[in-house]
């Protein structure tokens, strides 16, 4: 059992140790093998809901998580499939003036709550919705979902657990805009509101529970919370596998919430 609370288990430098069963290896390769074992035989025609609902990698970083999935996404079966969004910049006549930002330039900002401008997917690959559709059916900021078809206006998905698991619903294009981010304008992108979810933040992965964990901490996290979050979104310390740069782990002189595993 591991205990991560109120400092407790520190070694003489104020890191936590981690226990041997953790440890997955010194490369994304060894992460990706042990949290996704045998995906590239996976049939992506087939029902998979349970493998992929068991499973997730937890990374702190959107740039991170969106690598790990790029990774993960080569090797499950099939084509890739594309969508590129349209992006623009709210402006306010008389305020803002004349600045034009390149299209280049904005498909290329990658904020928390948006899907990226160009938004690569495979059909049986999971995702995550982004906004609140229809939360009477289950499409929730946050459902995680199984991608079964794909055109330029519609994806059909089949849900991922909870109440409305394995039920087939549709996600369409939307606008979506920022908030509350450091842009010194305000972007608008028009694009399906869906990311891949073969790995996620840990701010993301808040509420939900999981099987099979991967912990990324190739960078630390951000604060003790986070830390936190990360390691209770597993049934078992056991199946939690963490993927560090040295045997070492966590900020010293952090003291962390309690939390038993």
């Amino acid at each position: 059992m591991l205990d991560v609370g109120h400092g407790q288990g520190l070694n003489a430098d104020g890191n936590l140790p981690l226990p041997d069963h953790m440890k997955c290896g010194e490369s994304v390769d060894s992460l990706l093998d042990t949290v996704y074992p045998g995906i590239t035989v996976l049939d992506p025609k087939e029902n998979n809901d349970q493998y992929f609902l068991e499973r997730t990698i937890l990374n702190a970083r959107n740039d991170d998580v969106d690598e790990l999935n790029d990774k993960v996404l080569q090797r499950l079966n099939g084509p890739v499939i594309t969508f590129c969004g349209a992006d623009s910049v709210v402006t306010e006549r008389g305020v803002d003036g004349d600045v034009q930002y390149p299209v280049e330039y904005l498909n290329t900002i990658n904020v928390s709550g948006l899907p990226l401008a160009k938004l690569k997917l495979k059909l049986g690959a999971p995702i995550m919705i982004l906004r609140n559709i229809d939360p009477s059916q289950g499409l929730c900021n946050g459902t995680r979902a199984i991608l079964t078809k794909a055109s330029e206006r519609v994806l059909e998905i089949r849900i991922l657990g909870g109440d409305h698991a394995g039920k087939l619903a549709f996600i369409p294009r939307i606008t979506l805009c920022t908030s509350n981010n450091d842009l010194p304008f305000e972007l608008r992108r028009r694009q399906f509101p869906v990311r891949l979810a073969f790995a996620m933040t840990i701010n993301k992965s808040q509420g939900q529970s999981v099987k099979h964990i991967g912990l990324d901490l190739r960078r630390s996290v951000f604060t003790h919370g986070q830390l936190y979050v990360a390691l209770s979104r597993c049934t078992s310390s056991l199946c939690i596998k963490v993927l560090v740069e040295s045997e070492a782990f966590c900020t010293p002189n952090i003291v962390f919430p309690e939390v038993l595993l």
